[in-house]
């Protein structure tokens, strides 16, 4: 089958998570689905597919005996296999799981549970005082379930007494959870948005919602058993949960749990990692570390003359590039075959430069509310400044577009949510009146499909005279600067007239690694010189006229991203 001219992969079709696993199972049975550090045990260890089938089935039948059957079940935690049996031992016959961020405040976690209705929280170590300390403040009692726990308490169960419990009943003939069927088209997942404009919103999320993603992502990108991926970015969120736990699993990969991100490196080495996930600020910092230690190390003219050769051999088809950056694949351990970003638009000079070193990297665009990838880049086929091309199970299309073909992108398909959870008005404003969802991202699409994301419509800054400017564009331009962090841009009141401005973060362990002065007049005169040269690649509606300078890092989403709403621009 061809889309957009290119011929689409070949995947196995799956009616819900359910068959899924099961049919995951049957193809790679013995094969390592998960590679775990155990306490006591610095060295991975593999989980098959029959194991990690084995430990869902015995939790999903615990959880019913226990009188959850239908109910919402949270589930709060580091990336780690428990959470995956835990998600899936909800998700395939138990009820609804409501996976909830790790770094929220305890206020937050009971805001979520009881908005959820939520009947129970399963839980790790790490997370004990503040999702305790949430349940505290909750006016009616749910089920606690610890993870780490050897023994039951008060307090709460033990996981692996219930996953214990679980294949007793199981092996006794129980098979509620096994024997219970799948309504693809029924709300079984409920996700919250990352939230950096505004409150955060309930997704309901469907089994038919998440195999329609998985199947056309796969269709567009090949993942298969051969691959291992190294977990890094918050599981609880759709970005990584769908694309570095189920589509692993889907596609007979191995997922290898990252210890944190200080052992990204040493993670991929010791995993032998040939696919990893990441937002833009990882990839961008790891791009940018490149660079660092080249100058520390005083080769950064041979790393340039190297890229001039790798260059010049590619253009009679002799690609040495891993042979020259020799050193740079074996820091990552030597097996990437591609980095995929997503959860924000990365900037094409660090997806051109990683690729320049031999790197594959592909960029992505999704939301929660499609499960999320909406369009995907290709190997064969992409632009490193586009968003790629839409899935082919999806209709995309540029609403209401101004003179420069710019306007808001909307999504029909099979991916697409149910809606937001108990919040009519915001599904009223969500959906045109043909059933296209609004993403609230602006964009344009070229002839052939390609899609190029400008910025957030709640971003968006309206000059006096109608002009649009897009802060992403020049927080990019911004980002580029050897010693800024990271900038918001936005507009500044300036009597009847609005001027942009910036707030900008620099990196000040870096200019301090490197001798450079840091006291307050040294580094607003640079981010001031850095200003007048972003200003000379601006048209003059878009120029900074204003900026202060942070002390403190942004506030941020668990993916990284800034959440704008948090901060006062003065």
């Amino acid at each position: 089958m061809k889309y957009n001219s290119i011929e689409l992969n070949e995947v196995r079709k799956i009616r819900d998570l359910k068959d899924m696993l099961q049919s995951s199972t049957e193809l790679y049975g013995d094969k390592a689905a998960f590679l775990v550090k155990k306490p006591g045990n610095s060295n991975y260890q593999p989980v098959s597919y029959k194991e990690f089938k084995s430990d869902t089935e015995a939790l999903g039948t615990a959880l019913i005996d226990l009188g959850l059957k239908d109910k919402s079940i949270a589930v709060i935690g580091e990336n780690r296999y428990e959470w995956c049996v835990s998600y899936l031992g909800v998700a395939n016959g138990t009820g609804v799981v409501v996976p909830i961020d790790k770094e929220l405040p305890a206020n937050e976690i009971a805001s979520l549970l009881t908005r959820a209705e939520a009947s129970a929280i399963i839980y790790t170590d790490r997370k004990s005082e503040t999702v305790e300390k949430a349940l505290d403040t909750l006016e009616r009692d749910i089920i606690a379930i610890q993870m780490d726990a050897a023994e039951d308490t008060e307090r709460y169960l033990s996981f692996s007494l219930l996953i214990k419990k679980g294949h007793e009943l199981v092996k006794s003939g129980d098979r509620r959870f096994m024997d219970a069927v799948i309504d693809p088209e029924k709300v079984l997942i409920l996700l919250y948005t990352s939230a950096t404009t505004s409150k955060s919103k309930a997704v309901m999320l469907t089994h038919k919602n998440i195999c329609a993603n998985l199947e056309a992502m796969c269709q567009m990108v090949y993942i298969g058993p051969d691959d291992i991926f190294l977990s890094i970015l918050p599981i609880h969120h759709a970005y990584e949960c769908t694309c570095g736990f189920l589509c692993q699993i889907y596609r007979g990969c191995t997922i290898a749990e990252c210890e944190g991100l200080r052992h990204i490196t040493k993670n991929l080495q010791e995993s032998k990692t040939t696919m990893m996930l990441a937002v833009p600020l990882v990839i961008e910092t790891m791009y940018k570390k490149i660079w660092d230690t080249a100058r520390k190390n005083g080769i950064e003219d041979k790393l340039k003359k190297g890229l001039k050769i790798s260059k010049l051999l590619l253009k009679f088809k002799i690609d040495v590039r891993r042979k020259i950056f020799a050193k740079i694949h074996d820091n990552f351990g030597g097996h990437i075959r591609l980095f995929i970003s997503g959860a924000a638009a990365i900037d094409p000079v660090v997806s051109k430069g990683f690729q320049d070193f031999g790197f594959n990297i592909l960029q992505g665009y999704g939301l929660t509310e499609c499960s999320p990838i909406v369009s995907l880049n290709r190997p064969d086929q992409f632009d490193d400044a586009s968003a790629g091309v839409p899935l082919p199970n999806l209709t995309v299309k540029i609403a209401d577009r101004d003179e420069d073909g710019i306007g808001e992108v909307i999504v029909k398909g099979d991916s697409v949510m149910k809606g937001y959870y108990q919040d009519d008005k915001a599904n009223q404003a969500a959906f045109t009146e043909d059933g296209f969802f609004r993403t609230g991202d602006y964009a344009y699409m070229n002839e052939m499909n390609f899609i190029y994301i400008t910025g957030r419509k709640k971003n968006v800054i309206v000059t006096k005279n109608g002009k649009n400017i897009f802060p992403e564009e020049i927080e990019t331009l911004l980002g580029r600067k050897e010693y800024i962090k990271e900038s918001l841009v936005y507009g500044k009141e300036n009597g009847d007239d609005l001027t942009i401005a910036a707030s900008i973060f620099p990196n000040y362990e870096k200019m301090q690694d490197e001798g450079v002065d840091t006291s307050d007049g040294a580094v607003e005169k640079l981010m001031g010189e850095y200003i007048k040269e972003v200003n000379r690649e601006l048209v003059s509606y878009k120029v900074i006229k204003d900026f202060n300078v942070r002390k403190e890092d942004f506030a941020k989403t668990t993916t990284g991203k800034i959440k704008r709403y948090m901060e006062k621009n003065e």
